[in-house]
């Protein structure tokens, strides 16, 4: 490609990160030390100022991101285009291979349904979702989208709806504001901590039951786990937590197969409803929205129909 007149004057750097948006100012600057930048044929410094009308020819690098494999597991692809993936994620779905977890992970199905992310960071993955949290995901497809969301994701203008079903009865609405860190004597938990990461989730009571509510919860940051730290916070735990809701299944049911249902749930009841963003190419403001995943769905009818007699029975 060749340079404009109204780059004269400007930095190597500063110009190829302007041309080739897809790509970091800092990627670009390493390219250019490399050798993997010419400018009429000769290398150049990425602080040297161009006349505005050479000829550059770059060489890009792209790095191998870990030996994941292509497997074929099924997604729920709610869109697509050369740019995003957004999927809905299934329970029981890890997102990255992890220590216990080598492969069948969302990485794996992400390879297999399009080769070409092996050629981006995490294979396009930008954030994350529990492995029994279910719901909506997005991916990026281009270094441009990569660069974008994870910006988005950066500046919080990520806006990400979750359903919570929580024991007990939380006022109306309400913003939990209260850090995240590392649990001080249990290693896979998080735990509100002085110190802490900056955590910020609001939520809202969208349905009362006897003794649960389900919540409508947006997410301000992404923490490790920070819907179910901070309702366990609130002291209304997620039902089916295994790691934060410690008898959160064992509220007394009147209905038998309630009871069953909240005895046998075997996850927390968490699922992203919602996600809205910026088109990465097309500045296009863009939200999708799913049901509710089946389990937690059949669960809240249970529990309406148990409301629903309580207050018949009164």
């Amino acid at each position: 490609m060749h340079l404009r007149p109204e780059h004269a004057g400007r930095r190597l750097d500063q110009v190829l990160a302007e041309l080739l948006p897809a790509f970091s100012r800092s990627r670009l600057r390493t390219w250019i030390e490399q050798g993997r930048v010419s400018l009429d044929g000769y290398q150049p410094r990425p602080k040297d100022r161009v006349r505005g009308a050479e000829q550059v020819l770059v060489r890009p690098l792209i790095e191998s991101f870990g030996a994941c494999l292509p497997q074929p597991i099924p997604l729920r692809v709610v869109f697509e285009d050369a740019h995003l993936l957004v999927i809905d994620k299934p329970a029981g779905l890890v997102v990255h291979p992890a220590a216990g977890h080598p492969d069948g992970t969302l990485q794996n199905a992400l390879l297999h349904y399009d080769p070409r992310l092996a050629e981006l960071p995490r294979c396009g993955i930008v954030h994350r979702l529990d492995k029994d949290t279910t719901g909506l995901m997005v991916v990026a497809r281009s270094l441009l989208a990569h660069r974008s969301l994870v910006a988005q994701l950066k500046a919080r203008s990520v806006k990400r709806d979750y359903r919570a079903l929580v024991v007990g009865q939380p006022k109306a609405s309400g913003r939990v504001d209260a850090p995240i860190g590392r649990h001080p004597t249990r290693r896979t938990a998080m735990a509100v901590v002085a110190g802490g990461r900056p955590a910020v989730s609001d939520y809202q009571v969208l349905a009362r039951y006897r003794a649960h509510s389900l919540l409508g919860v947006q997410l301000q940051t992404g923490r490790t786990h920070q819907i179910r730290v901070h309702m366990a916070h609130l002291r209304h735990p997620l039902v089916g937590d295994p790691l934060y809701g410690a008898g959160a299944r064992c509220v007394a049911a009147a209905r038998p197969e309630l009871a069953a249902a909240l005895r046998g749930f075997p996850r927390q009841a968490l699922h992203a409803i919602g996600l809205g963003l910026i088109h990465p190419a097309s500045a296009e403001p863009l939200h999708w929205q799913v049901p509710m995943a089946a389990d937690l769905a059949a669960l809240c009818v249970l529990l309406q129909q148990e409301t629903e007699d309580a207050a018949t029975e009164t």
